[in-house]
């Protein structure tokens, strides 16, 4: 019965966060299919570990840091670059909104370029708002290190793409 009783509690768990589970994971790795891919692994890690986890409240905690390790192992084995970019998109852009998306197609194009640890970082930090702690927790290092992985990586935006377009004043490391 306990088994049964954790399974269902797993289960509730992944139905309501993976959403938001599944937004850090895209936001890692910037494609749809590896981000369901990556969710779907780092749920299988948590359920794996779900008897275990001495407080369920700390589970989506335990997930995001299976989002990111496996990310960042992903991305050092650069096996999710097996597959091959099309030039021929299938969907077409609303004019109206074309500039939009071209700013951030192109913010998240320099985002993507930056190291791994860089951008998971930033990511945690100011996409997911987590705090250096959490984010640190997540990353599985220390405060210091997501300090200096996140100014780091906001310096080679900043020379990248300008000053103007990421001022220092708006995401400053605390």
């Amino acid at each position: 019965m306990a088994a049964q009783r954790s399974r269902e509690e797993f289960a509730e768990f992944a139905q309501a966060r993976s959403p938001a589970l599944f937004r850090a994971a895209f936001l890692m790795v910037g494609d749809r299919g590896l981000a369901e891919d990556l969710l779907q692994e780092a749920l299988t890690k948590t359920y794996v570990a779900w008897p275990r986890l001495r407080d369920v409240g700390n589970a989506e905690a335990y997930t995001r840091k299976a989002i990111t390790t496996t990310a960042i192992s992903w991305w050092r084995r650069k096996s999710w670059q097996r597959e091959v970019p099309r030039d021929d998109l299938p969907d077409q852009r609303v004019e109206e909104q074309g500039a939009r998306v071209d700013e951030r197609d192109w913010l998240w194009t320099e985002l993507q370029m930056l190291a791994p640890r860089q951008r998971a970082a930033i990511v945690l930090r100011y996409y997911e708002d987590l705090t250096e702690a959490q984010t640190a927790e997540a990353m599985g290092c220390s405060v210091g290190t997501v300090k200096s992985q996140v100014s780091d990586g906001l310096n080679r935006l900043r020379t990248r793409v300008g000053s103007d377009i990421i001022p220092s004043s708006e995401m400053t490391v605390n």
